[in-house]
């Protein structure tokens, strides 16, 4: 008996030598020139690869295993390879090595190359790549390391453009490596619309477009007659994070629908932390100049003239007008006066004490119905110094959230 679980775990310790981390497995690049292939600083990996690899991201069956996904920058042609040092084997092993293939070929369209001459050789047509649709937005940031101003552009696109429904199932597969819980769209649904962002370079005198990333929104019907754009998808791609193109790309999209006398006013779908911020940052530059968010009138308190002016002006829901207030009033408030700050922290926590409201009326109903002895369960949960304390805690990270957007706004 001994021998057989020590030879159990020699067996399970050889099996495990054959497990890999897909994150770090997944080897991405967006590759311009032929030398950017041995380049290990072009490459990037997935922050996520569980909804194609399973949630404990892990591949078996592989010493040294590598999925080799690159792009043409671009129209973003695909190279896609995997490469191992050694791999178990059914008949010596006993198990079966997971089908690694097959499962990055069901998130990646068909018609891309296997071998890197191939890819090579389309690499030399890129020169003949344009962007899609129309052009919104020009703009241009100041690269260090080149020691340059680069060229970035923004243009709204659509299933007519030719070739566009194609580079978009190309484009929506880096959804899966960097959104947790991402899902492909319905692109014969006309009421998508898409947001591109380009770079603009140069490779031997002409003048050649990179992907950087895109947005997606859904346009809703409002009855009678408006519509409610829903961004549901928002990526800019690793390489070019961290650079302010996704502030870019959200106000592009503001304007282009702040333009449009059908739309009511513009939501998202289940937004990540990172949008909120953005987004907080985003509103609050095009709102600080409104006459109704003037220092005089925040200190006066939240109205319905700034719910009014932000929807009928730049599209912005109740919702989000109330966060650009709470953070202008901020920026107008002196937290060291401690009339200023006690006013500004009772005001915030009007607003965060609704839904405490809500449950403790909630309770009131139960009370009614339920026996004392289940009551106190459900009371327990209640406790109010324990609601002061989450109330709280959550105004000092929300004035922590708002200092934020404030110190980006002064740079910006």
């Amino acid at each position: 008996k001994k021998f057989f679980f020590s030879g159990l775990t020699a067996v399970e310790k050889k099996l495990a030598e054959y497990k890999c981390n897909t994150n770090e497995a997944i080897q991405l690049k967006l590759v311009r020139f032929p030398e950017d292939l041995e380049d290990d600083n072009t490459t990037f990996n997935p922050e996520y690869s569980h909804q194609v690899f399973g949630d404990d991201e892990v591949a078996f069956g592989y010493k040294g295993l590598k999925i080799l996904l690159y792009y043409i920058a671009g129209n973003l042609s695909t190279l896609f390879r995997i490469e191992y040092t050694s791999k178990v084997n059914e008949k010596f092993d006993c198990v079966e090595a997971d089908d690694v293939e097959s499962k990055i070929r069901e998130i990646i369209p068909p018609g891309f190359c296997t071998n890197t001459d191939d890819f090579v050789s389309l690499l030399e047509k890129e020169v003949n790549f344009k962007p899609f649709g129309m052009l919104l937005h020009t703009y241009s940031i100041h690269n260090e390391e080149a020691g340059e101003d680069i060229t970035y552009q923004i243009y709204k696109a659509d299933m007519t453009c030719p070739g566009f429904r194609e580079y978009h199932e190309r484009l929506q597969t880096f959804l899966m490596w960097f959104i947790e819980t991402a899902s492909f769209i319905d692109v014969d649904d006309e009421r998508w619309n898409y947001f591109l962002v380009f770079e603009k370079y140069n490779k031997d005198g002409a003048t050649l477009f990179a992907t950087v990333g895109y947005m997606t929104v859904y346009n809703y019907y409002v009855y009678p007659d408006k519509t409610r754009p829903r961004v549901s998808q928002m990526l800019i791609l690793p390489p070019f994070q961290g650079e302010g193109h996704g502030a870019q790309l959200l106000e592009t999209v503001h304007r282009y629908y702040m333009s449009s006398p059908t739309v009511l006013d513009i939501t998202a779908e289940d937004p990540s932390e990172n949008y909120v911020k953005l987004r907080d940052f985003v509103l609050v530059k095009l709102c600080q100049d409104l006459l109704c968010f003037a220092p005089v009138k925040l200190m006066q308190g939240f109205s319905q003239e700034m719910v009014t002016e932000a929807q009928q002006k730049l599209k912005i829901n109740k919702q989000h007008t109330r966060r650009v207030y709470e953070i202008l009033r901020l920026r107008a408030t002196n937290m060291g006066d401690a009339e200023q700050s006690r006013s500004y922290r009772l005001d915030v926590k009007r607003r965060l004490i609704g839904p405490y409201k809500k449950k403790q009326r909630e309770l009131a109903k139960m009370r009614r119905c339920l026996r004392p002895e289940e009551m106190t369960n459900q009371l327990n949960q209640i406790d109010l110094n324990l609601q002061r304390e989450q109330l709280e805690e959550t105004f000092q990270q929300l004035v922590s959230d708002y200092r934020r957007v404030l110190e980006r706004l002064a740079q910006a």
